[in-house]
């Protein structure tokens, strides 16, 4: 009957054996990263379509190029009804061109977009592009949806 004191079964020492076991890993598991990553572009894709304007319009197609600008443009929408909204908020017509004014950061040089509904009656357009043009701006651009070829 012998007893032995060795630890089991490795040659040259139990404690060599323990450090490799706890040893730091040196690589780097990515697909956690990769999940986050791809939830994020599909929450960005869906959100990004609902972003470009709060007012839900149908707008008129028409052909013509896009305008080039390197900044934020007024946006300022008139709906089936008539009702005149910046943005999102809803103004009364007589009060637009004080709120323009007000909002305005680039002063009168300012860009200024209108998106009309395509049922919307043509005066109601043209009384906005007025109050607009009597607030002093003179940079008003018509949004149109691209025509179908």
């Amino acid at each position: 009957m012998g007893a032995s004191l060795a630890g089991g079964g490795r040659p040259g020492g139990g404690r060599r054996g323990r450090a490799r076991k706890h040893a730091p890993m040196s690589e780097i598991n990515v697909t956690p990263f990769v999940d986050v990553m791809l939830v994020l572009l599909i929450v960005f894709m869906v959100t990004a379509p609902l972003l470009t304007a709060g007012v839900p319009l149908e707008l008129p197609e028409s052909k013509g190029q896009q305008l080039q600008t390197n900044k934020e443009p007024l946006t300022i929408s008139v709906d089936k009804t008539g009702r005149v909204f910046i943005g999102e908020t809803e103004v009364k017509l007589d009060e637009l061109a004080p709120k323009l004014k007000a909002i305005a950061k680039g002063g009168f040089d300012e860009q200024i977009f209108i998106r009309g509904d395509k049922g919307v009656e043509y005066g109601t357009v043209m009384r906005v592009m007025s109050r607009i043009k009597l607030g002093g701006f003179s940079k008003v651009s018509l949004i149109t949806e691209s025509e179908a070829s």
